[in-house]
């Protein structure tokens, strides 16, 4: 297949702006755009200036403050106002004000609109297409038209949706991007319109397309499939209603599936990146199974599925994860069997044997532990002391602590309740350490108890910090005594990892997650800082302020 060359436009900080719950300072904006343009999208729809206030501000600062290496930046108005001047038309000179190269203008092609929202005559409408894109082409920007409503309004009168296009085009617009705005429609009726539209007019044609049947990126292959040169995207498909078009998928889809050039291939390396990136620029989360760039994209599980990648990744996998910078997972359960441990193993770095005694063992233990609630897939960390229990011994003798006793008090006083914690630890070669900890409750309180206690000791610590706390009740198990099983995600300043621990006492299941985060952080410690004080020869024991 010959590679073809189509035009990759992101409208993240407009369309996808729309998406309920989404709001972005300027300053998010300009990151988010800074990603987008380091992976490589031709063009990026900044927003609406001089109808949008923080759009206006965007493009200005924009000038000064972002240097773009591969994108150009696109500005999103409307056509001329019905009966006016292009040349006059304030929200025209808005546009051009913004500094922006590019600049994408929504137009009517649906009648019904036509005559209905826009309350003026079908002339006039193609009239205001043409006038305002030889304007703004004759200043010397690039024009993209989007055609609102299109697919809708060729459904409705044919003729006039294809009169709208051309207007566009013989005006001078780029391309004229045929927008599936109400999302209905379906791969093989995106297909055949935008061929009859491409046969009927010629024009240079592109797709938008929003995801309220779950086609969004389907629809969008299919135009290009039936000629469009230019495919518009959200990062993560963000976007009002259902979304758009999932720009990650639909630029993989393209480049990997279809040999079209919408990125440099190198450029994907770094898509996962990215999308954790404006996820976190965002505050909306990386859906786990999205495509190409979901944490669990490349994830397996099964016992048959694991057992053949150990033999060949290829056999479940449509492509090396790393193209799209990425990664392979197995999670370890008990349906995944010997398998998965052992591919989960060489995941983390430990060389293992195929069939080895170790295997068998961990495996076994995994399975116990799962018959108690334990569940192991998100929790690599505390998979990974459990690995090198069996694999080194790691027991108590071998522990960075040990733990001689905890307890947890909640006092109710004039005002809000105050949760104190107390641990009793030891370290190899020291005294014992006693550390007093408030918090905002059982879990907050310990884990300061612990840090109190520690961080002195293991310097490693102090970057330690719980982010995510949740608590599930296993299914099939009812009642307050039933086991709670707790997984706490932290971070190091370095990567994030999750930790579990299971009891019927969900301050005790909270513990034990706790504990092997602090024990995970030290798992290649070489021993505590103990100062003289601190050495079990000494005496007294040391006691930190509060205990």
């Amino acid at each position: 297949m010959a590679v073809r060359r189509v035009q990759l436009y992101d409208t993240t900080l407009r369309d996808g702006t729309q998406q309920e719950g989404m709001v972005l300072t300027v300053q998010d904006k300009l990151a988010v755009a800074r990603r987008l343009d380091a992976l490589g999208v031709a063009f990026i729809e900044g927003g609406w200036p001089g109808a949008v206030p923080k759009d206006t501000e965007f493009f200005q600062r924009a000038r000064t403050e972002l240097e773009l290496e591969n994108a150009q930046l696109a500005a999103f108005g409307a056509t001329r106002r019905p009966g006016g001047v292009a040349a006059t038309d304030p929200q025209l000179q808005a546009l051009l004000a913004s500094g922006a190269p590019v600049i994408t203008v929504v137009a009517k092609t649906d009648v019904r609109h036509v005559e209905r929202a826009l309350r003026t005559s079908l002339a006039e409408n193609l009239a205001m297409i043409s006038s305002t894109v030889r304007h703004l082409v004759h200043a010397g920007r690039r024009v993209f038209v989007d055609a609102e409503h299109y697919f809708d309004g060729h459904r409705v009168n044919r003729a006039y949706a294809h009169e709208c296009v051309r207007a566009a085009a013989e005006a001078g617009a780029d391309a004229v991007v045929l927008c599936d705005t109400n999302g209905g429609s379906l791969p093989d009726q995106v297909h055949a319109v935008v061929a009859d539209t491409l046969a009927q007019t010629g024009a240079p044609l592109g797709i938008h397309c929003h995801d309220d049947t779950g086609c969004a990126v389907a629809n969008s292959l299919a135009a290009v499939d039936a000629g469009a040169v230019h495919v518009q995207g959200t990062a993560h498909g963000y976007g009002e209603r259902c979304g758009n078009a999932n720009l990650f998928t639909l630029a993989a889809d393209l480049v990997l599936k279809r040999d079209v050039t919408v990125l440099p291939v190198p450029r994907l390396a770094g898509m996962a990146d990215t999308a954790r990136a404006i996820s976190e620029l965002t505050g909306h989360p990386v859906r786990r199974a999205d495509p190409y760039v979901g944490t669990s994209a490349f994830t397996h599980k099964a016992g048959l599925h694991a057992s053949a990648l150990r033999v060949d990744p290829d056999l479940y996998q449509h492509i090396d994860p790393a193209v799209v910078g990425n990664r392979m997972r197995t999670l370890v359960s008990d349906m995944g069997g010997r398998s998965s441990v052992e591919l989960k193993a060489r995941e983390l770095g430990y060389t293992v044997a195929a069939g080895s005694e170790s295997v068998a063992r961990a495996s076994a233990r995994v399975k116990e532990l799962e018959n108690k609630g334990y569940s192991f897939e998100s929790a690599d960390a505390s998979f990974e002391l459990l690995l090198r229990d069996v694999l080194f011994g790691d027991g108590a003798d071998r522990q960075p602590f040990t733990v001689e006793s905890w307890r947890v008090t909640v006092e109710q006083c004039s005002g809000d309740a105050v949760t104190e914690a107390c641990v009793r630890l030891r370290v190899p070669g020291g005294a014992p350490v006693v550390a007093v900890g408030e918090g905002s409750g059982p879990v907050n309180a310990l884990d300061r108890a612990l840090h109190q206690a520690l961080d002195t000791l293991f310097p490693a610590l102090a970057g330690l910090e719980l982010t995510d706390y949740q608590v599930r009740i296993p299914t099939g198990e009812r009642g307050s005594g039933a086991p709670a099983r707790v997984l706490a995600t932290f971070v190091d300043g370095r990567r994030r990892w999750s930790t579990v621990g299971v009891d019927e006492n969900l301050t005790t299941a909270s513990w034990h997650a706790l504990l092997d985060a602090f024990r995970y952080t030290l798992r290649d410690s070489t021993g505590p800082v103990l100062s003289p004080a601190q050495d079990r020869r000494a005496e007294p024991a040391l006691f930190p302020s509060g205990g």
